[in-house]
């Protein structure tokens, strides 16, 4: 089914009281992606889910999934997103269907899939090779659940993270660069801090050292959000980093980074 030009060239709405009946319909169809937090908070992810159980033949699932959500504590769209994706990664490790999820329209349905797969590896560098694709998304939504996704794994065996997501770093693609650096920031946001970052900022070095001049603007916010998470402990460190930088790179990259980077030591 086509999708009419007023749908796919939308901007997000500004409000919930803005919302389109019509996007919302094919947004909980599944037949186009959200545009913005507003819209992805609206989708009926339970209307979504029995479609979507539907189109990999597995309809049968369902009540197991209405089981998991009534237990949800303190429901929303964050917790229902994880606990559809851990249920699924539960009933199946099937590559044929994870397939078809990951390249389904729909980002929520997308999110699931990562949530799901990411039970599926305890192995830190098999859990990051699958999620590497997740990083890549197109989506902001799917490249957000996949630092909750992982993030907490990933500092019960910090040196290797840090070891793979080094490399990462030289990506040419910047979701996979911003990933790197925003999955191990010392603080982040809703996820849990790194105690050894706040101790030790500069074990991060490896993560942050070579995109100190990154030509997105995506990544220098990571890199220098990654730096004023650290400046909250040890400001003194923080600082004298962008001292070293500055003075080897006269470059508007690291000017950036340079003044967001100690914007709560300001």
């Amino acid at each position: 089914m086509s999708i009419p030009q007023h749908i796919s060239e939308r901007k997000g709405p500004r409000s919930s009281k803005d919302l389109d009946p019509e996007v919302l319909d094919f947004l909980n169809t599944g037949q186009t992606e959200t545009r913005n937090l507003i819209e992805w908070l609206a989708v009926d992810q339970q209307v979504l889910l029995r479609l979507t159980l539907d189109q990999i033949d597995n309809y049968k699932w369902y009540p197991t999934f209405v089981e998991a959500i009534t237990q949800i504590k303190k429901p929303s769209a964050n917790s229902l997103t994880r606990v559809i994706g851990e249920t699924l990664g539960i009933q199946t490790q099937d590559e044929g269907i994870y397939q078809k999820l990951i390249d389904h329209t729909s980002d929520v349905v997308r999110c699931w899939a990562c949530w799901a797969q990411s039970l599926h590896h305890d192995d830190t560098a098999e859990l990051l090779k699958a999620m590497k694709g997740y990083a890549a998304d197109s989506h902001f939504g799917v490249r957000e659940v996949v630092i909750f996704a992982t993030k907490e794994r990933l500092i019960d065996d910090l040196d290797t993270a840090i070891n793979i997501l080094s490399g990462w770093t030289a990506s040419e693609d910047e979701n996979v660069r911003r990933y790197a650096v925003e999955v191990l920031r010392p603080v982040g946001v809703w996820t849990k801090k790194i105690a050894d970052f706040q101790d030790n900022p500069s074990r991060g070095l490896p993560l942050i050292e070579p995109l100190k001049e990154d030509s997105s603007k995506y990544v220098r916010d990571s890199v220098a959000n990654w730096i004023n998470d650290a400046a909250k402990s040890d400001p003194d460190w923080a600082q004298d980093l962008i001292a070293d930088w500055t003075s080897k790179s006269d470059s508007k990259e690291t000017a950036y980074i340079a003044k967001r980077g100690l914007r709560s030591l300001k």
